[in-house]
């Protein structure tokens, strides 16, 4: 594994151990070169996934830009992290074991928002606003009618 500060090939694992829900081993490393520690994490990949763009483009799944998208939408949130990651796990375990490997951005997009709406409504709300390109207050204010209406969930408070 490649030091992240320095670039040397050289590096040591001083510690492993599996992540709360048992998808990944979660590895301290050291660089021999410059000193630096690090953490890497190895997860089971069933298949490589294309994502499929509304444009047709198609371009590969990428883990940590789906991380990074529900990290924003939960920032400032009383979310537990670790709920967050078994989220995203398994969602990548749904899109894997789906038996396609063309997966559209849309069903990524609405399998957050499933997830979402059960973790935190105001990350729902965020997302929703994204992924659904909201231009207007009204766009909110039919997003928060549905979630309201005599069939929606109950949503938790935080």
């Amino acid at each position: 594994m490649k030091c992240p500060y320095c670039g040397c090939d050289d590096t040591q694992v001083k510690d492993s151990r599996p992540t709360e829900d048992n998808t990944a081993i979660r590895r301290r490393r050291i660089c021999s070169e410059c000193g630096g520690r690090f953490t890497t994490f190895e997860r089971v990949q069933l298949r490589e996934l294309t994502v499929v763009k509304r444009t047709g483009r198609r371009v590969p799944f990428d883990r940590e830009k789906l991380e990074r998208s529900v990290r924003i939408a939960t920032r400032k949130r009383p979310v537990d992290p670790d709920q967050v990651e078994r989220m995203i796990s398994g969602i990548v375990r749904q899109l894997e074991s789906s038996g396609d490997s063309d997966v559209r951005a849309a069903d990524i997009g609405n399998l957050v928002m499933e997830g979402l709406k059960v973790l935190d409504d105001v990350a729902y709300v965020r997302f929703a606003s994204v992924y659904k390109d909201f231009r207007e207050a009204k766009d909110f204010e039919a997003l928060l009618d549905e979630m309201s209406g005599p069939d929606a969930t109950t949503f938790n408070d935080g």
